[in-house]
C-alpha cells in the first residue's frame, strides 16, 4: 500500500508540483506566521476581543462574498490566472495591515479592517477557490485523493514552520528595535515579512501551465441539452458545510486569543503549540488515501468532523493551557483529514466545467460560517467567557456531521455518475 502511494506521488507532473509550492508558501506566511500573530497584533494596538472577532469576521466575510465570483472568474480566465490574481491581492492586502500603527488611532480600525479584507479576498476567495479545480485538472482521477492529501500535508508542514517562526519573530524584532514584545512594532514587522514571503508563490503560479480542459459531455444530460449548473446539490452541501464551519470558527479565530487573553500564555508558547499541531497533522493528511480507500470519502468525513467536535470539549471544560493544547491539537489533526476528503467528494459531484463554481459555493458557505462565529464569538466571550464559546462550537460541528450523514448516507442521484465520490 505504501509503495502504491509513493508510485502515485512520483507520477505527479510539474504543474501539480508548482501548485503544491504555491500552497506551501501561502500556508507558511498567511496560515503560519499571520495566523499566530494577527490577533496578537490587534491586541497590542489596544483593541479587545470584540474587535478581534470583527476583524476576523471581515476577512472571512470577504471569502464568503467573493467565493462565487472567484469561481466564475476561474471559469472565464482559467484557474491558473485566477490563482495568480489572488496571490497578488493577498500580498498587497496583508502587506498593508501592519502599516496601521503609523496612522492616527482614529484611522487604525478602518485600515485594519479594509486591508485585511483585501488580503483575505485574495487568499481565501480567489486563490483557494481556484487552486482546487486547477489541481483536479492537472492530475488524473486515480490521483485525486493522493493529490489533495499532499495539498493538505505539504502546506501543513509549511504552516508548522510558519507558526514556529511566528512565535519567535516578535521577540527577535523587539531585540533589534530595542523594545519589548508587548509593543505593536515587532508584530507589525513580522506581519509585513509574512506578506512579502508570498511573492515567490506568485512566481511559481506564473511558471505553471494551464490544465487540460475536459471537453467530454456530461453523461447526466441528453445530447444537445444545455449544461445547467447543479445548484441543488451545491446548495445543499453548502448549507451543511456552513453549520460545520460555524463550529470550526471558534478555534480558528479565538484559540490564540484565548491563550493570550484568557490564560495569559506567552507568545512563544502559542506559536509552539500552533506549530506542533500542524506538525502532527502532516501524517494525518498523508493517511487520507488509505482512510478514504477503506471507508470511503463520505464516511471518513463524518468520522473526522465528529472527532473535531469532541476535541473542543477540553477547551470548553478545562481552563488550562494543557487542555487547550490537547483540544487544538485534536481539532487540527482531524481537520487535516476532513479537508482533502470533502474537497475530492464535492469536486466529484459535478462535471469538470462546474468545479470552480462548486468550490466557490463551498468556500462561500465555509467562510460565511466562520465569519458568523467570528463576529458572534467576540460578544459571546465578553458576555459569558471562552468556555461557552467552545462548547457551542462543538455542538455546531456535531450537527454538521449529523446533517451530512443524513443527506449522503445512501447513494443519491447526483452520485450516480461519480463512483469516486460515492466510494
Amino acid at each position: 500500500m505504501a509503495l502504491h502511494y509513493l508510485h502515485t506521488v512520483r507520477r505527479f507532473g510539474r504543474d501539480a508540483r508548482l501548485a503544491f509550492a504555491t500552497g506551501a508558501l501561502l500556508w507558511f506566511s498567511v496560515f503560519g506566521i499571520y495566523s499566530v500573530l494577527f490577533n496578537l497584533y490587534i491586541l497590542r494596538l489596544g483593541f479587545g476581543p470584540e474587535f478581534v472577532g470583527l476583524a476576523n469576521a471581515g476577512g472571512l466575510l470577504s471569502g464568503a462574498l467573493f467565493s462565487l465570483p472567484a469561481g466564475e472568474l476561474g471559469r472565464r480566465w482559467g484557474s491558473r490566472r485566477a490563482m495568480i490574481a489572488g496571490l497578488i491581492l493577498a500580498v498587497v492586502g496583508h502587506g498593508l495591515v501592519p502599516l496601521a500603527e503609523i496612522l492616527p488611532p482614529a484611522l487604525q480600525p478602518a485600515w485594519v479592517l479594509l486591508s485585511y479584507f483585501a488580503g483575505c479576498l485574495g487568499a481565501l476567495a480567489v486563490y483557494m477557490v481556484n487552486v482546487t479545480p486547477y489541481l483536479m485538472g492537472v492530475t488524473a482521477p486515480h490521483q485525486h485523493n493522493h493529490a489533495f492529501s499532499l495539498l493538505s500535508a505539504i502546506p501543513t508542514a509549511a504552516a508548522f514552520l510558519g507558526a514556529l517562526a511566528g512565535g519567535l519573530l516578535p521577540t527577535a524584532f523587539a531585540a533589534v528595535m530595542q523594545t519589548t514584545d508587548e509593543s505593536s512594532g515587532p508584530y507589525g514587522l513580522s506581519l509585513l515579512l509574512a506578506a512579502l514571503l508570498l511573492l515567490p508563490a506568485v512566481v511559481a503560479a506564473a511558471r505553471a501551465g494551464d490544465p487540460v480542459v475536459d471537453a467530454r459531455p456530461d453523461p447526466a444530460r441528453p445530447a444537445g441539452a444545455p449544461s445547467a449548473a447543479p445548484w441543488a446539490v451545491m446548495g445543499t452541501l453548502a448549507a451543511i458545510l456552513f453549520v460545520r464551519a460555524c463550529g470550526q470558527g471558534t478555534t480558528r479565530v479565538f484559540f490564540n486569543v484565548y491563550m493570550d487573553d484568557g490564560l495569559g500564555s506567552p507568545t512563544a508558547l502559542i506559536g509552539t503549540l500552533s506549530a506542533i499541531s500542524q506538525l502532527v497533522a502532516i501524517p494525518a493528511a498523508l493517511a487520507v488515501p488509505f482512510l478514504a480507500g477503506r471507508w470511503g470519502n463520505a464516511r471518513t468525513y463524518v468520522a473526522t468532523v465528529l472527532g473535531m467536535s469532541v476535541s473542543l470539549l477540553p477547551l470548553a471544560l478545562w481552563p488550562r493551557w494543557e487542555a487547550a493544547a490537547l483540544g487544538y491539537l485534536g481539532s487540527t489533526v482531524f481537520f487535516a483529514i476532513a479537508s482533502p476528503v470533502i474537497t475530492v467528494f464535492s469536486q466529484s459531484l459535478v462535471p469538470p466545467r462546474w468545479r470552480p463554481t462548486m468550490e466557490g459555493t463551498v468556500m462561500m458557505s465555509v467562510n460565511l460560517g466562520r465569519a458568523s462565529m467570528a463576529f458572534a464569538g467576540g460578544h459571546i466571550v465578553s458576555a459569558a467567557g471562552y468556555g461557552p464559546l467552545f462548547l457551542l462550537g462543538a455542538a455546531f460541528m456535531a450537527a454538521g456531521a449529523l446533517l451530512f450523514w443524513l443527506y449522503f448516507r445512501h447513494p443519491r442521484g447526483e452520485l450516480a455518475r461519480s463512483p469516486e465520490a460515492a466510494r
